[in-house]
C-alpha cells in the first residue's frame, strides 16, 4: 500500500559539509512549492517546521572529524525527529541540510523497522558511495561517512545512533549515480560488498535496468527508504550543490529512477540531502528537485493503466 500522508521536517544544517549554504536547503524547497507539488499528487501533507540544534562553528578537523560534536547531536535529534514520524503511521520526508543527516534518518528507519519486522531496502541516489571513515578521508567532512557509520565503520558515538551496531548490513543497500570516489574509500566498498550502479553501469545498462536491478526482490514486508542526494543529478540542470561532479544522470534518466520507485507502492521514507542554495541559480536546484519528488508520488507523462 502507498503511503499518502507525508511530514516534510526541515533540518537547517551544514555542520558536517566542507561549504556553507545547505543549512538554507529547507527553505528553498519550501519555496520552490514542495508541499504544494505534494498536494496536487493527493499527498496528505503536515509540515513539521524545522528542527533546532547546535550551530555550524566552523572548524577545521580534529583527529579526522570536523565538527563532530555538532555532527552527532544533529543526527540524534533528527533520529528522534523521524522515528517520531514512522511510529504514527505518516511518512518522514527529510528536507536536508547536507547528508551527514541521512545517518540518523536511516537509523531512524532501520530502528523502526527492527521494532515491526520490516526488512529495510535503501536506494542512496548521489554521486558519492559516503563511505569514508576518518582514517580515510581526505577532508574530515562527515557527510563523506554516513553509510559506513550506519553499517558500523565509525566512532561509537555515530555507530550507536538508533540503539543498534550496525544500524544496517551493507547488503541493504543499492547506491545508484556514483561517480566520485576516493582512492582510500574505493578500496574499501570492494572489500565490503557495497553494491553500487555507478554511471558506467548506467551508460552501459541504461537506467531502467539498474532500476530493475536496484529495486529486486522488494515485497509486501519491505520497506524502501530513499536518501536522495541533489548532486546525484548532472550540475547542468542542478548546479545548487556543494559537491558538483559532471557526467550525471540526465532528466529524463533521473525521472524514470524516480517513477521506477513510485511504481513498487513500496516508498515509505525520504531524504532530500545537500541542496545549497548559496551555489543555486534562481532557485533552479530546488525546482527541479520538486519536479523530481512529484514523479516519485506519481506524476507522469500519461498515466499508466
Amino acid at each position: 500500500m502507498k503511503l499518502r500522508n507525508v511530514s516534510l521536517i526541515g533540518a537547517p544544517t551544514d555542520v558536517g559539509a566542507g561549504a556553507r549554504g545547505a543549512s538554507m536547503g529547507p527553505e528553498a524547497l519550501r519555496v520552490a512549492g514542495l508541499a504544494e507539488a505534494l498536494i496536487r499528487r493527493d499527498v496528505d501533507v503536515v509540515d513539521r517546521g524545522n528542527l533546532v540544534g547546535p550551530a555550524n562553528p566552523w572548524k577545521p578537523p580534529v583527529e579526522g572529524y570536523r565538527h563532530y560534536d555538532e555532527v552527532v547531536a544533529w543526527n540524534r535529534i533528527v533520529h528522534d525527529a523521524v522515528y517520531a514520524e514512522l511510529k504514527t503511521g505518516r511518512m518522514p520526508m527529510l528536507l536536508g541540510g547536507d547528508h551527514c543527516l541521512g545517518l540518523g534518518s536511516i537509523a531512524a528507519v532501520a530502528h523502526h523497522c527492527r521494532d515491526v519486522g520490516k526488512k529495510l531496502r535503501v536506494l542512496w541516489l548521489d554521486a558519492h558511495t559516503d563511505f569514508n571513515t576518518s582514517e580515510l578521508t581526505p577532508s574530515g567532512n562527515i557527510h563523506g561517512m554516513p553509510v559506513a557509520c550506519l553499517c558500523g565503520f565509525g566512532p561509537k558515538d555515530l555507530v550507536e545512533i538508533g540503539g543498534h551496531v550496525p544500524a544496517i548490513q551493507t547488503k541493504w543497500v543499492r547506491q545508484i549515480g556514483i561517480r566520485s570516489v576516493d582512492e582510500g574509500e574505493r578500496a574499501f566498498v570492494h572489500q565490503h560488498d557495497l553494491e553500487v550502479f555507478d554511471m558506467r553501469f548506467i551508460d552501459e545498462m541504461g537506467m531502467r535496468h539498474t532500476m530493475e536491478l536496484a529495486l529486486a526482490t522488494l515485497d509486501d514486508n519491505t520497506h524502501l527508504h530513499v536518501s536522495f542526494d541533489v548532486d546525484f543529478l548532472d550540475p547542468v540542470m542542478a548546479p545548487g550543490v556543494g559537491t558538483t561532479v559532471g557526467g550525471g544522470p540526465t532528466y529524463r534518466e533521473a525521472h524514470l529512477c524516480m517513477e521506477m520507485i513510485h511504481d513498487t507502492g513500496r516508498l515509505a521514507s525520504l531524504d532530500i540531502m545537500e541542496l545549497n542554495p548559496a551555489l543555486d541559480v534562481r532557485n533552479q536546484t530546488a525546482l527541479v528537485a520538486v519536479d523530481l519528488i512529484e514523479s516519485l508520488f506519481g506524476k507522469s507523462t500519461l498515466m499508466r493503466k
